[in-house]
């Protein structure tokens, strides 16, 4: 899964590099800008970008971990940073939901940026504000990398080679819609293989071809 996820990441961060980008120049009403921190906190684009590209140099799949985890984050009733909130006894967060326990990362590059602001300037920059920069870094740097258009249809065509993990499936295995029983439209003979690898419980982790063929 790890595998399919950095391909699919990387094509996510190839579209983006290659899209046209509009940054408007400000404006007033109330709107954002790139600007919006250039009074109140001068150096916040600077720090961003700085650490982001120290984590993206330590670790060339974190760019497409920071520009995943604001994509979580935004999918869910908006760019809110609410994905940085951990789980309470009584409330499962967005951080500790199946599609992104044990599968987000960066948390660690947006609480070092945090840190650094703080310093600099306190009370100023909000997280999600650090989650919309840090995904516009990781892409420019990205863009870095020099993939093409040829390199983009190249990675689109291969977005389904890797693995998946046991706890990404195992509902269709067991529970599909809540009453105990299987998702009878998989094959019966694939269905048995991965129940080899993915138990009803425990195995989170044991992974399996996401598309599994005897002929490739």
């Amino acid at each position: 899964m790890a595998q399919l996820i950095s391909v699919v990441l990387v094509l996510g961060l190839a579209f983006l590099a290659f899209s046209p980008i509009c940054f408007c120049g400000k404006t007033t009403g109330g709107y954002l800008y790139p600007q919006f921190y250039d009074r109140s906190c001068p150096k916040a684009r600077e720090i961003v970008n700085s650490i982001v590209a120290k984590a993206v140099a330590k670790e060339a799949r974190m760019a497409a971990s920071l520009l995943r985890l604001h994509f979580h984050d935004c999918f869910v009733k908006g760019c809110d940073a609410s994905i940085l909130l951990d789980s309470t006894g009584s409330i499962t967060s967005e951080k500790g939901s199946n599609p992104n326990r044990n599968s987000a990362r960066g948390f660690e590059v947006i609480d070092k940026i945090k840190s650094a602001l703080e310093k600099e300037c306190p009370k100023t920059v909000s997280c999600a504000d650090i989650m919309a920069l840090s995904a516009r870094d990781s892409t420019v740097l990205f863009k870095l990398q020099g993939l093409n258009v040829v390199d983009l249809v190249a990675l689109s065509g291969s977005h389904t080679i890797g693995n998946a993990r046991c706890t990404s499936f195992r509902q269709r295995l067991y529970n599909q819609s809540g009453n105990g029983k299987p998702d009878y439209s998989l094959q019966q003979s694939f269905a048995a293989q991965l129940r080899n690898r993915c138990p009803r419980s425990g195995g989170d982790q044991n992974l399996f071809f996401l598309d599994f063929n005897e002929n490739i």
